[in-house]
């Protein structure tokens, strides 16, 4: 009988065909990169594009190969939003069994991007509004452009400003004050702003953007891949936790990283003065 391994349930991304976005793997499918890929319209989210992202997500978990993603919009742009033809529009003709179905499924979006255990990196050119606001949000790393203007414009179309996940995730990430205006205001936020106020861990210009939120993606690929599937797993799960709970959690956490073979990797390599080759175990 052959020997039973956990990673026999996994399975290599690199040539997933993808349907409403453009789907690239690194030659070791270790870094990928979905580029939204309606540059006419900057980039807007469609009922099937929300769908596929979402099952990509959440299969990405079996993945053997991909490490970490890179999410980028076409034509200097990143996203608009859902599309106001092709979402607003049915969305007003709906029933409500309907339009919970809809919601509950942008919010599934935004969980399986952070279910997912690769690193996410948005490099966010031009317009990021709305439903594309909330990926960048959903992201692990967000990289913007001089020219970056970042807007949650629900309250624009008459809706609250708790949409996806917006009124839990934002004020963790700039503070309750200046996501409650942007929240109920809907005015952009500018690069600077986003910059100033940890939305953006760095700006680029955009001729760079891509490129260097690749850099980024492939320096985390060839790093302790495990203990940053650790890492993520922490912050997510420490927002529900009290201190005492905090630290218990993370020393388990730790003394597992600790098992590993590229902890242990890490120090052969430190005493021999070498660079150490990680390898996700």
């Amino acid at each position: 009988m052959a020997e039973l391994s956990m990673n026999d349930h996994k399975r290599p991304f690199k040539d997933y065909a993808a349907r409403h976005f453009k789907w690239e793997c690194s030659d070791d499918g270790r870094v990928a990169t979905i580029t939204l890929n309606r540059p006419d319209k900057k980039n807007p989210l469609t009922f099937d594009s929300y769908a596929e992202l979402r099952n990509l997500f959440r299969d990405l978990v079996y993945a053997s190969d991909v490490r970490t993603v890179v999410i980028q919009g076409a034509g200097g742009n990143f996203c608009s939003g859902g599309d106001v033809f092709e979402i607003i529009e049915p969305l007003t003709k709906m029933s409500m069994p309907e339009l919970l179905e809809f919601t509950r499924m942008t919010g599934d979006l935004v969980k399986a991007m952070r279910r997912a255990p690769q690193p996410i990196i948005s490099a966010i050119d031009g317009i990021c509004a709305g439903a594309g606001a909330m990926v960048a949000l959903a992201s692990d790393f967000r990289i913007g452009s001089p020219e970056t203007k970042t807007a949650y414009l629900f309250t624009r179309v008459g809706l609250a400003g708790a949409d996806m996940g917006a009124c839990g995730l934002l004020p963790r990430m700039i503070g309750q004050g200046r996501a409650t205006e942007l929240l109920m205001t809907g005015r952009a936020m500018s690069a600077d702003e986003g910059l100033a106020w940890g939305f953006f861990s760095a700006l680029h210009p955009s001729a760079d953007l891509l490129s260097q939120a690749q850099k980024l993606a492939r320096n985390l690929a060839d790093g302790p891949w495990f203990a940053h599937t650790v890492t993520k797993t922490m912050l997510n799960q420490e927002w529900a936790m009290g201190i005492e709970e905090m630290i218990e959690s993370e020393a388990q956490a730790q003394a597992i990283c600790m098992m590993t073979g590229d902890f242990r990797r890490a120090f052969e390599a430190f005493a021999s003065k070498q660079k150490p080759t990680f390898e996700g175990n």
